[in-house]
């Protein structure tokens, strides 16, 4: 999640927050379903709540949900699909709405942990490719084993899967963003910033417990 500065929020209840805007972006909060069960994830710590939105999702919303929330594109610099959980595990809503959004113009980032071809055992990027501008996908470790520590994949195979997402996803999406972040125990910065150079993707670098 991006900082602050957030000025609108759209609810299909009184306990789910689908759209919410921070600073000139608009972002889709399409799912509650997660791959992996971070540890420094306010979700894994009790937490419904970033900030003052209530991000907990009582469905999963389908693509005529998100539509009469997007409002006019010329007014926002990207939609970014980032909510509660993984957005790729709600992929033909992200899809659709992200299809919707740019037959209008607009632009599209879609932040993910990386693990969307192996939930779906095929590979998802030409699909989004059709639709996305800009990928930020979480990495967070350096190796197999620090990942295993903190984000504590569902699924076998996950850490291979991410290091295959980032080193595939340039050939298909323009800006592909990978970042770490500063403060987890065991992370070396530098060597996370090394791979994801070296998988031809840009680095980020996040400190602990700063959303956005």
């Amino acid at each position: 999640m991006n900082s602050m500065d957030a000025t609108a929020a759209h609810h299909t209840s009184p306990n789910a927050t689908l759209v919410y805007d921070i600073r000139h972006s608009r972002y889709l909060n399409i799912t509650g379903r997660c791959t992996l069960r971070c540890g420094f994830c306010p979700k894994q710590q009790g937490s419904r709540q970033i900030h003052q939105y209530q991000l907990a999702l009582d469905k999963q919303p389908g693509v005529d949900d998100l539509l009469p929330l997007l409002g006019d594109v010329d007014t926002f610099d990207e939609y970014v699909f980032c909510g509660y959980g993984e957005p790729t595990l709600n992929l033909p809503t992200l899809l659709g709405v992200a299809r919707a959004i740019k037959s209008q113009g607009g632009r599209i980032r879609v932040n993910t942990d990386g693990l969307g071809n192996l939930f779906h055992k095929r590979n998802i990027l030409p699909e989004l490719a059709d639709c996305v501008d800009a990928l930020s996908v979480s990495l967070n470790a350096q190796d197999e084993f620090t990942y295993l520590k903190h984000c504590q994949p569902r699924l076998k195979g996950s850490w291979q899967a991410v290091n295959d997402f980032i080193r595939m996803a340039p050939a298909y999406i323009k800006r592909v963003e990978v970042s770490a972040i500063d403060g987890l125990p065991g992370v070396d910065i530098p060597a996370c910033r090394a791979l994801v150079e070296a998988a031809g993707c840009t680095f980020k670098h996040r400190k602990l417990d700063i959303m956005g």
